[in-house]
């Protein structure tokens, strides 16, 4: 018995290593999706953001917000107990005397859960892209991963009142996706539309991504990392049971993806008179958000639904948002905000009870959204106070390549020496 548990436990943690790992791949897919939807003199200010982000996050995280998420106490409490790193790693002993509750180690659930922080705050990025200071973005990100998306996911996954209250979020529509999104609409509220994006006579203008070939793989890529993301998230793979879960769960986010996807592509057809890829690509990822809430109990049929309803509510989002002048290059705030929503009230869909649900999905949305876009709204004001978040008119003009990292992307001419 004693080599069985620590068969699954080593079996287990290896698991959730690897799902982390997958989860991981995700941030070069943000870096990519970001940087082919903006314009070639802000590509490598963007990358510069998402990678910083990264790291800034898994320090963060580190210190202090995987001991304010994870306090091992205070159980349907609104205030985490604040701590510091990440404690003691699971003695053998410990492992044993559980006889299998403990099924991983500590330092993997630490490495999984970090991908996650610097997923929401990926997020952040895309939105405020093209105008937003780099220092006062990442100022921003020391206290977002550090303490904003730690306290709420508390509330949730580390056994905190919404937990108690009976909100289900199974891998991070609202813990994660909300989070970003709602972060993001703080910012980009405070922040203003990037020159020349809407009209005095009321007009939106297009301002194209310069690399759409770019763009396309970074939604592939974040596709490909979902699997770890939403089949982490089952936490063990050690027996029958558990081994069939995330078989359906990979199948479920796989499927919910293609839904939203072709959804997005054939609404756009129908509204706009041309299959518009960027649209496709968003659906494709509002598809993934709307499935992350649930992605095991229903079936394939109905996650397929799920993220296709997740398709078509992005594209009317966009063009909502626009409409009202917040300007979001590349989507996030209705592709991860929108369906993040719905993903979480299709929850009772797929669980067969819908009504039961409702009361306590939208406590959740509504906590969830107040919280993170109060704090952030906060920070955000207070830096912009401070050293301000907004570049020049005519650094925007200039690009950010130069004006904040003195590397091109793209350089139109190489001098030759």
């Amino acid at each position: 018995m004693e080599d069985l548990i620590q068969t699954n436990y080593a079996l287990d943690t290896f698991y959730f290593l690897m799902m982390g790992v997958l989860v991981m791949f995700m941030a070069p897919g943000f870096a990519m999706l970001e940087a082919g939807m903006v314009r070639a003199k802000n590509t490598s200010e963007i990358l510069t953001k998402n990678v910083a982000l990264f790291a800034i996050a898994c320090i963060m995280y580190l210190l202090c917000g995987y001991a304010i998420m994870y306090p091992g106490a205070g159980e349907g409490n609104w205030i985490p107990i604040l701590g510091i790193l990440i404690g003691e790693e699971n003695t053998t002993e410990a492992v044993l005397g559980s006889s299998g509750d403990t099924y991983y180690s500590t330092r993997s659930d630490y490495f999984f859960q970090v991908v996650f922080v610097a997923t929401a705050m990926s997020i952040v990025s895309g939105a405020v892209a093209e105008r937003m200071k780099l220092w006062a973005f990442l100022a921003f990100a020391v206290v977002m991963t550090g303490f904003i998306y730690p306290v709420q996911g508390f509330w949730k996954w580390g056994g905190g009142a919404l937990d108690v209250a009976g909100f289900q979020d199974f891998a991070g529509s609202g813990v994660v996706h909300l989070c970003g999104a709602t972060a993001a609409l703080a910012g980009v509220l405070l922040l203003g539309a990037r020159k020349g994006k809407y009209g005095e006579d009321g007009s939106i203008n297009a301002i194209p991504g310069a690399n759409i070939p770019l763009a396309t793989l970074g939604m592939f890529i974040l596709w490909f990392g979902w699997f770890g993301f939403n089949g982490g998230s089952e936490l063990k793979l050690s027996d029958v049971g558990e081994a069939n879960a995330v078989a359906q769960v990979f199948v479920n986010t796989n499927i919910a993806a293609c839904g939203g996807l072709v959804a997005a592509l054939i609404t756009a057809r129908l509204m706009f008179g041309k299959a518009d890829l960027t649209m496709a690509l968003n659906g494709a990822l509002a598809g993934l958000v709307s499935i992350t809430a649930e992605p095991l109990a229903g079936s394939a049929e109905l996650s397929m639904f799920i993220g296709a309803v997740g398709g078509v509510l992005v594209v009317f989002s966009i063009i909502a948002l626009d409409k009202i002048r917040i300007d979001d290059p590349v989507g996030a705030i209705s592709v991860h905000g929108a369906a993040g929503v719905w993903g979480l009230m299709a929850v009772g869909i797929s669980q067969g009870d819908f009504f039961g649900l409702l009361g306590a999905q939208l406590f959740g949305i509504v906590v969830i959204f107040a919280w993170t876009f109060g704090a952030s709204l906060v920070v955000w004001y207070l830096l912009k106070l401070a050293m301000g978040i907004r570049i020049s008119s005519e650094e925007e003009y200039e690009g950010a390549d130069l004006s904040e990292c003195g590397v091109e992307a793209y350089p139109e001419f190489a001098k030759m020496s």
